[in-house]
């Protein structure tokens, strides 16, 4: 049975060399890279313990000349791909990759929602999205950071059905994104957090065992430290990039229960 629609239920990244691709995060997180039997669309299916929990693309020489960037992607699994795209069109979103067939793995397209942040989604075919989260080395959380919290969540709410709860942390305003019954995902307002020229953006975190040793890991392997570990209520959580520069969150979560976010 497939994630329930509207559920952030895929991650993959994109990078320019993806043999050094699975070396690093095999390195980090024990992934194998199982690469796809397509040479005109280059893409692996990193696994854990045989289960599979993210992708890596290769970015191409015109996609690079074309300044797209290395990076983490997330992806909404929905019912409908093209129902779905009309409406994201309808509530003001940019298309970026009109929906496709990707063989018989399903259908996805990608867009730049109304506050700047691109995002995919993806209708399951032979491929339902990532078999295990909220584990060490598997996906757990994804949110939206941007300048214009109250847009962000109308959009997403509305293309969606998504329900939204205003949080505060010690004055930091926070927004769960839900999925029925079940927290999906985040969003807040980086207003002056960071830099003018840092566009509003998704972020996909990991669950690792020890945050500050993964970290350290990070840079041995030739990555960077955005934002060195903190501790939180949620756990101990840093923000770190891989040797091409695409940006993940890793976190030592209080708290794992192993279900898909659902």
């Amino acid at each position: 049975m497939g994630l329930q629609h509207g559920t952030i239920g895929w991650a993959d990244v994109a990078v320019p060399d993806t043999a050094a691709g699975a070396t690093f995060y095999g390195q980090l997180f024990g992934w194998e890279a199982v690469a796809g039997e397509s040479d005109s669309f280059p893409y692996s299916m990193f696994t854990l313990d045989g289960r599979v929990v993210a992708g890596m693309g290769e970015l191409g020489v015109e996609q690079i000349e074309a300044g797209q960037p290395p990076a983490w992607s997330s992806y909404v699994i929905v019912d409908d791909v093209d129902a779905v795209f009309a409406k994201a069109i309808e509530l003001g979103a940019t298309p970026i990759m009109e929906p496709m067939d990707v063989m018989d793995a399903g259908r996805m397209f990608f867009i730049i929602d109304p506050v700047g942040a691109a995002v995919g989604f993806w209708q399951s075919g032979a491929h339902d999205g990532a078999e295990v989260f909220n584990v060490p080395n598997a996906m757990t959380w994804n949110e939206i950071a941007s300048r214009d919290l109250d847009r962000a969540v109308s959009f997403y709410s509305a293309l969606l059905g998504w329900d939204a709860d205003a949080m505060d942390f010690d004055g930091f305003a926070y927004t769960m994104l839900k999925v029925g019954d079940r927290s999906n995902a985040g969003a807040y307002d980086m207003s002056g957090m960071v830099p003018d020229e840092v566009p509003a953006h998704w972020l996909t975190w990991f669950v690792v065992d020890d945050c500050e040793a993964s970290a350290a890991r990070v840079a041995e392997l030739g990555g960077s430290v955005v934002k060195r570990p903190e501790a939180s209520g949620m756990g101990v959580s840093a923000v770190v990039s891989d040797p091409f520069g695409a940006t993940f969150g890793i976190i030592a979560a209080n708290q794992v229960d192993g279900q898909p976010p659902r």
